[in-house]
């Protein structure tokens, strides 16, 4: 797989590569944003993954991720020292399709690299062969992977849709986090259980419906279908 990291440091790219390198990754090394957008122009090859370290000397990580995800849908992991919940929701928020804080744990970065960047399918959310799915004002279109809400599209990342999606297929039934996990981000690493709740946060969000979807405590989701 090929892979463009995003990262200023010159050592830390060279030990990262490395890394990458010995796990069968074709790394490319990106030392700004501008760099990085120059190597995502659409005649390239192509990436199947992009890296990208939130600090760069020339731009904010947070805007070459929205201009990366205007120019490609190619997955994007953000890297960032920001821990709080409300900076990981802004960046999935732009586009980006997971993240992870510093320091992290080599094996966890490979975890987050595979799990994005597995295509998923239309039906890969357990589907059962429709074509759409209504739930009050909120639309979701399986085949083209669309949502809209009062008929206005609502921009949603792989995996979003994908647990959406998943929800949504049964309203009302409780998925146990476990089972969330194992299929939408089709591992059982239990580092990913906060990258659900950030997930899950975010489409609270950019549906602007929180009630949408309901934690049940200790257990994981239901999806509560709206009454109009």
């Amino acid at each position: 797989m090929r892979l463009l990291l995003v990262e200023d440091d010159n050592h830390v790219a060279a030990a990262l590569s490395a890394v990458l390198a010995r796990h069968g990754f074709d790394v490319t090394h990106a030392r700004s944003g501008e760099e990085a957008l120059q190597a995502l122009v659409p005649e390239s090859d192509g990436f199947g993954v992009v890296l990208l370290d939130l600090g760069l000397p020339d731009q904010d990580g947070y805007e070459v991720c929205g201009k990366i995800r205007k120019r490609t849908s190619t997955p994007v992991i953000m890297v960032t020292a920001r821990s709080d919940v409300r900076s990981r929701i802004h960046g999935l928020n732009l586009g980006a399709d997971d993240y992870v804080v510093k320091p992290y744990d080599t094996g966890e970065l490979l975890a987050r690299i595979h799990a994005v960047s597995r295509r998923s399918a239309p039906d890969d959310a357990g589907g059962s062969g429709d074509t759409a799915l209504r739930l009050g004002p909120v639309r979701i279109e399986l085949p083209t992977r669309q949502v809209s809400v009062d008929g206005s599209v609502v921009q949603l990342t792989r995996k979003e849709f994908d647990l959406l999606a998943l929800l949504a297929q049964r309203p009302g039934v409780v998925f146990r986090r476990e089972q969330i996990i194992s299929e939408v981000w089709r591992t059982s690493w239990e580092g990913t259980g906060r990258t659900l709740e950030v997930h899950v946060a975010s489409l609270r969000s950019k549906l602007r419906m929180p009630a949408l979807i309901e934690t049940v405590r200790g257990v994981g989701y239901r999806l509560v279908a709206p009454t109009a």
